[in-house]
């Protein structure tokens, strides 16, 4: 099944949240994140806040397909890329923090997957042509992390007891995880765009294979850091289905202030 335009990107992941909702499923925190960061897409879109508002929902419609292809592979029993198994095997386990699975997900989502589809968006001529509005979607990410991160703090709070073992949090780790990553995809794009058709596959492989082990740092930090996640984990209150909901009702950044990141990404 492919995905028809940003609505039917929506439609899917509410089906998917819904599933989530209903089985208390962990993998469910990437697709309510996903899901708003697609809601302001389509918010954008509605506005005319993108350069070239058919070949943006294009962009978003193929980004969107490759998260549902992991999905469908994971489901009937196929293997997925290395880097979404490992997201979907976590999803299985009580230990990870919400926040490692959301940094998880979005690892495998941008580190891989946009890269992807913004090679597959436009010619390899074109590509250029395309970097404003993939800055702009990258923004909403990076906003929506920050008002996400607000939410987390209810759902997990001792989380700033985790920078007493090294990790600050609310900085480093989630401006590490959005900046850095886009800066990478939009390079893997570049690369890929540049790449002979014959030899994606084997390109695509072997950035998933560097993806997935930088989701293995992220849900195993190391014995020290550890100890910190155990003991915020053992605080994180709620079932699963009542985060997620808390999560899907968060508030959302302003477009004014995604188009602030676009000026200055360092911010986000």
């Amino acid at each position: 099944m492919t995905t028809t335009g940003i609505e039917g990107v929506l439609t899917r992941l509410d089906a998917e949240i819904a599933r989530a909702i209903a089985s208390g499923d962990r993998r469910g925190y990437f697709a309510v994140l996903y899901r708003r960061v697609t809601a302001k897409v389509a918010e954008g879109l509605d506005a005319g806040f993108f350069d070239d508002d058919v070949r943006m929902e294009r962009l978003d419609t193929l980004f969107a397909e490759r998260y549902f292809e992991a999905v469908r592979a994971e489901r009937a029993g196929q293997r997925p890329t290395d880097s979404w198994q490992l997201t979907f095997d976590a999803g299985r386990r009580w230990r990870p923090l919400v926040l490692q699975h959301l940094l998880v997900g979005i690892n495998a989502h941008i580190n891989l997957d946009l890269g992807v589809a913004t090679a597959e968006c436009v010619p390899s001529e074109e590509l250029a042509d395309l970097r404003r509005d993939y800055d702009r979607i990258n923004a909403i990410l990076a906003a929506m992390i920050a008002t996400v991160q607000r939410d987390l703090l209810r759902i997990s709070p001792w989380m700033g007891l985790l920078d007493r073992f090294g990790a600050r949090t609310q900085t480093e780790v989630v401006r590490f995880s959005i900046v850095v990553a886009r800066r990478g995809a939009w390079r893997f794009a570049e690369n890929l765009s540049a790449t002979p058709d014959e030899r994606w596959a084997d390109t695509i492989h072997e950035r998933d294979r560097r993806v997935a082990a930088v989701g293995r740092r992220v849900l195993h930090p190391g014995t020290r850091m550890a100890t910190g996640l155990l003991l915020v984990r053992l605080r994180e209150r709620g079932a699963v289905a009542d985060h997620l909901e808390q999560l899907l009702a968060a508030d959302d950044p302003s477009l004014s202030r995604v188009e602030e990141l676009v000026e200055r990404p360092d911010e986000g």
